[in-house]
């Protein structure tokens, strides 16, 4: 067995933190429990809540290297797993029949590895160096393409007709990430430690914006966060996600605001808001609510 990458989960929390990443107890316990147990952590949760990140930090933290599938409608085996370059082999098969040679040669010839084209599942099995596999947004491949999962995520291995059955030379740190924009299988499910991620509370992420834009003032995080959970109690087509919030903390300290108004709540909502109804939702809610917003006028620095 692998020496474990992790102490501790306290140990994980630290790390992460040291690459920006703010994870709570049950977030570091995952990893932790997924670097000691061999098993790859399926993490839901609302989009932008920082399920992709969590993979990406990890890589950093531990110096691995990031593989990483995105997934989507139309998947295959080709695009995730393996294929055959078969105009390589067309042009080798082309050159053997040149020189006489009779197809049983050819065909062991032309099924090696200088044939093979590598896609990230394959690559992340074969890998001799440390790797993160991170599987983002499998909720949108077809049910079928989970199949191709199974194998990898149970045993490590992977079979090839041509070649036998490739077994991992380390065991990689498997993320998969999912929006829950459908269900996965009971089989998929079944392999991997379960983790979800929702919108930090208050505090931490008032703690994310002071990390990720240390230029901001608290105060102004501190406004910010306020202004965003109460937005996130509408009802909306579709609540502003972390990363939303760090492009709108981003984008006011751009501009040199050190207070938030509702004039200047409103000309920015675009940056954290996507949708007109929602927009139109959320300023009518700061209007609504002005205290929590603050006193009027647009504070410049």
């Amino acid at each position: 067995m692998a020496e474990p990458r992790f102490e501790s989960v306290p140990g994980v929390t630290d790390a992460l933190s040291k690459v920006d990443y703010l994870a709570d107890e049950s977030i570091a316990g995952i990893v932790y429990l997924a670097d000691r147990l061999g098993k790859p952590i399926l993490v839901e949760g609302p989009a932008g809540t920082g399920k992709t990140q969590l993979a990406k930090s990890v890589a950093e933290m531990t110096g691995a290297r990031l593989i990483r599938l995105q997934c989507y409608e139309g998947l295959d085996e080709a695009k995730a797993l393996y294929e055959w370059n078969y105009k390589k082999q067309l042009l080798r098969i082309q050159a053997e029949r040149n020189e006489g040679n009779v197809w049983a040669d050819v065909e062991t010839d032309i099924f090696s590895d200088d044939f093979l084209l590598t896609r990230p599942l394959l690559e992340a099995i074969r890998a001799d160096d440390p790797v993160v596999l991170l599987i983002d947004e499998v909720d949108r491949v077809e049910v079928e393409t989970e199949a191709l999962l199974l194998e990898i995520l149970s045993e490590y291995q992977v079979s090839i007709p041509e070649l036998g059955t490739i077994t991992a030379r380390q065991i990689p740190m498997v993320f998969l990430t999912s929006n829950n924009t459908r269900e996965l299988s009971e089989a998929l499910k079944r392999r991997c430690l379960f983790l979800h991620i929702d919108y930090p509370d208050m505090e931490r992420e008032k703690q994310i914006i002071l990390t990720k834009v240390p230029e901001i003032t608290e105060t102004l995080a501190d406004e910010i966060t306020r202004i965003v959970r109460s937005i996130r109690s509408l009802e909306l087509k579709k609540s502003p996600s972390v990363s939303e919030t760090l492009d709108w903390a981003r984008t006011l300290v751009l501009l040199g605001v050190d207070h938030v108004d509702e004039e200047t709540a409103a000309g920015t909502a675009n940056v954290l808001l996507k949708y007109q109804s929602d927009i139109a939702k959320a300023v009518k809610e700061l209007v609504a609510n002005r205290p929590s917003v603050g006193a009027p006028g647009v504070g410049r620095r």
